[in-house]
């Protein structure tokens, strides 16, 4: 049976102890009681709703913002406010082009108003307690993320490249919304827009863009504001899953490029780097694996791989999920490495590790690259086979950047990669066990005809010349070549 103790319980029995004691009391009774009438499945629901979390590290660097916020964690930072003076303005070029109403998209994030709070994980009690400022929040950043995003419009794209409006209404000189703006600030807020900490949630983009009745300017099949999200960010990051063979036709722009559904900006584009291209034909170089390897096998590098007979190949694809060894030879994506690089895997990496439905393919696929760049020659091997772009400077920078990434990761047993980290190994094993039984051999055989085999290596030693020598001789002298007659020519 249950005893369910209530304030006035509680009161009586802490009668004599300190108030902070007494309220702390209550508070934790309070919490207690909630707990025996709340069930599995509704903490399995609240937890579900999170998806975006503060991160503790001591690189804080990669995980705050530079240019501008969006969302909570960060509003009001002083080196960001003067970026929200763009917020606003961005946000009545978007109501004006609309010609709808503040109010309806107030309404709209109204009724959603406690799943977008539920979205961030530890959200301070002011934000908490103060709904319309909070609202006031999603509305702006949200207006201006969409507006962001439509800075990367392409004529001729359909599915997602084409505005109900035109984006002309920006003065031509403006400092963020003009060809100026996009070489001067774009690649900073594109860096800012993939932290984790400074998300906004998709429900707030789509709510928004419902309003707007963006569907009325789209085909029946293609009436899916999340499709049409999805494919708007991954056209602004320029996305490499973007494929123009998946627009030969409006039946294959919504079939090929389908994401589903995703949690805010920085989840589209990690599913778009694990993306499966269909036009890959995945029948071949598929690695597997029947006699069980040791899990706790260390992942040699590139360079001592190289030296056991593997091979490194580019991948056909762009997907980190494309790693796969086969016949000797494993085949790696092809990756670009730049400034943005180390905070988009730091963040991704904080994402899975605090998103327990989100995967670890990312993780794993940084674990496995910092275990076979081990030095300058481990990238020297990766980038003569066009696995790595260096677009950082020094190769010594490559390494050290993934060897910092990888430091505190570890590899999913779960993930694809397993498979093909104990096939690899296990090819190693078999070419050094080969290599090692012919040289115990040698060594046995030498040990045994000691005598013959130096009589075998004098032989060489005392014939070799006496051969080379009477070979030159039995040749005879050269004949010397004969002068050519000199040809006199003359003008016609």
């Amino acid at each position: 049976m249950r005893i369910t103790l209530t304030r006035e319980t509680v009161m009586r029995k802490t009668k004599q102890q300190p108030k902070d004691t007494n309220e702390w009391m209550i508070k934790v009774n309070d919490e207690l009681n909630y707990m025996g009438y709340s069930s599995t499945e509704k903490e399995m629901e609240q937890w579900k709703k999170r998806s975006i979390y503060k991160v503790i590290h001591p690189n804080m660097e990669a995980y705050q913002p530079q240019t501008v916020s969006f969302g909570p964690y960060h509003h009001g930072e002083a080196h960001l406010k003067p970026m929200e003076k763009h917020k606003h303005r961005a946000m009545l070029h978007f109501l004006k082009r609309s010609k709808k109403p503040l109010d309806l998209y107030v309404n709209s994030l109204t009724g959603v108003e406690r799943d977008l709070k539920d979205s961030y994980d530890c959200l301070d009690k002011e934000w908490q307690e103060n709904t319309n400022r909070f609202l006031q929040l999603m509305v702006m950043d949200g207006c201006f993320m969409l507006e962001i995003l439509r800075t990367s419009y392409l004529p001729g794209k359909k599915f997602y490249c084409t505005s109900p409006q035109t984006m002309d209404d920006y003065a031509r000189n403006d400092p963020i919304f003009s060809e100026y703006g996009k070489v001067n600030f774009m690649p900073y807020i594109k860096r800012d827009m993939l932290l984790l900490e400074n998300q906004l949630p998709m429900l707030v983009l789509t709510r928004l863009l419902a309003v707007e009745d963006y569907k009325t300017q789209f085909t029946q099949k293609q009436q899916d504001e999340r499709e049409f999200l999805n494919q708007l960010v991954l056209n602004f990051f320029s996305s490499p899953i973007v494929d123009p063979r998946a627009y030969t036709s409006e039946e294959e722009s919504t079939t090929k490029l389908r994401l589903g559904n995703c949690l805010h900006v920085l989840d589209v584009y990690r599913k778009s780097l694990l993306w499966e291209d269909p036009f890959t034909d995945k029948d071949q170089g598929i690695a597997s694996t029947s006699d069980p390897v040791g899990t706790d096998e260390i992942i040699r590098s590139a360079t001592e791989l190289n030296e056991a007979g593997i091979k490194f190949s580019k991948s056909e694809s762009e997907s980190l999920k494309d790693i796969t060894f086969f016949g000797g030879v494993l085949r790696l994506p092809g990756i670009v490495v730049d400034a943005v690089t180390e905070p988009l895997f730091r963040n991704l990496i904080a994402f899975e590790r605090f998103h327990v439905e989100a995967g670890k393919e990312v993780t794993s696929y940084v674990f496995l690259m910092g275990n076979l760049i081990s030095n300058v020659e481990d990238v020297c091997l990766l980038t003569s086979q066009q696995i790595i772009q260096n677009a950082i400077g020094s190769d010594e920078a490559v390494a050290n950047l993934f060897n910092s990434l990888s430091r505190d990761v570890t590899l999913d047993p779960k993930c694809s990669l397993n498979a093909v980290h104990k096939e690899a190994t296990k090819y190693c094993k078999n070419r050094w066990n080969w290599w090692n039984q012919w040289r115990d051999n040698f060594i046995q055989t030498c040990s045994r005809n000691r005598w013959a085999i130096l009589s075998a290596v004098a032989a060489i030693v005392i014939f070799a010349p006496r051969h080379s020598s009477n070979r030159v001789a039995g040749q005879g002298p050269q004949p010397q070549p004969q002068p050519q007659p000199a040809t006199a020519h003359h003008r016609p």
